[in-house]
């Protein structure tokens, strides 16, 4: 019989609350940012919600912000969306298929190729940055999605967890699938891609975070409006050089880059969820 302890409860309850409400408090300080004027802002910052809240969005999401030189959020949203959703599906789909070679394809030193995709963890984008814009430049990729995305796609990360999962799965359920005549795609489509679905929920909310926060590198390869991305519109509003910055409409525009990613994790809740924690396949 388990011992019921309403102090101890109520003791676990409230640090949880609080924890989410220190976590949560400058999201609402953004929000109540983005609803009073530039000039109440810059004088101090309210704790109560003002009454410039359609007119603060609706100046990001028309007109943006052209004293930074800003484009309209909408844009920028979109091209974060497109650049999210390429690195993670992309990722995906490269470390899906190298994992199924690396496992159930026997070929000389595939121990090695698997190392060796290993390695690069070591080697992040920062660190290859200059000969990876060399080869942009060259390939003309500059200010295009392709650009923004493609130099990204590749993931020793999501190689390595599919690697892991493909070899728990019982060798019999193989044996079984060759016995009724399955080819090594149709096992791979109608088997072990259907098995991996939580693994693929797990990974696709992590890296579409990723692609959506990317920085450094939509800065290098984009000098066209057309293609800023929203972070780098939001660092762009922030340095108003002599002016002061508009602070009103950079939370306005922080809270709705905000709700992409939020919609996906929200969308892919269980899924992930079950993803992080499934230990039994």
């Amino acid at each position: 019989m388990v011992e019921r302890r309403p102090v101890l409860n109520f003791v676990q309850h409230f640090v949880l609350i609080l924890g989410a409400a220190i976590f949560a408090f400058p999201i609402y300080l953004a929000f109540v940012a983005s609803t009073h004027t530039g000039i109440e802002v810059n004088r101090g910052l309210p704790l109560l919600p003002g009454d410039q809240f359609f007119q603060n969005y609706a100046t990001v999401l028309g007109e943006g912000l052209s004293t930074a030189g800003a484009p309209p959020i909408g844009l920028m949203l979109m091209n974060s969306t497109i650049m999210a959703m390429a690195i993670a599906l992309g990722k995906i789909a490269i470390s899906l298929l190298s994992s199924f070679a690396i496992v159930y394809f026997k070929f000389p030193f595939r121990v090695l190729a698997f190392w060796t995709i290993f390695i690069t963890l070591m080697l992040p984008v920062e660190v290859r940055i200059l000969p990876t814009y060399e080869v942009v430049a060259q390939l003309g990729m500059l200010n295009s999605y392709a650009g923004l995305s493609i130099p990204l796609i590749a993931s020793a990360t999501a190689t390595f967890l599919f690697r892991q999962f493909f070899m728990t799965v019982p060798e019999e359920l193989t044996e079984a699938a060759r016995i009724d005549g399955a080819g090594p795609m149709k096992f791979f489509r109608d088997i072990l891609v259907p098995l991996s679905r939580t693994n693929l929920a797990a990974l696709f909310v992590i890296l579409f975070i990723y692609g959506w926060n990317q920085y450094l590198w939509p800065l290098l390869v984009t000098t066209d409006e057309s293609y800023y991305t929203v972070v780098m519109g939001i660092k762009r509003m922030a340095n108003a050089g002599d002016s002061l910055p508009e602070w009103h409409l950079i939370m306005a525009t922080a809270i709705l880059a905000l709700l992409p990613p939020v919609i996906v994790i929200l969308g892919m809740q269980r899924l992930f969820v079950r993803g992080l924690v499934e230990v039994e396949k």
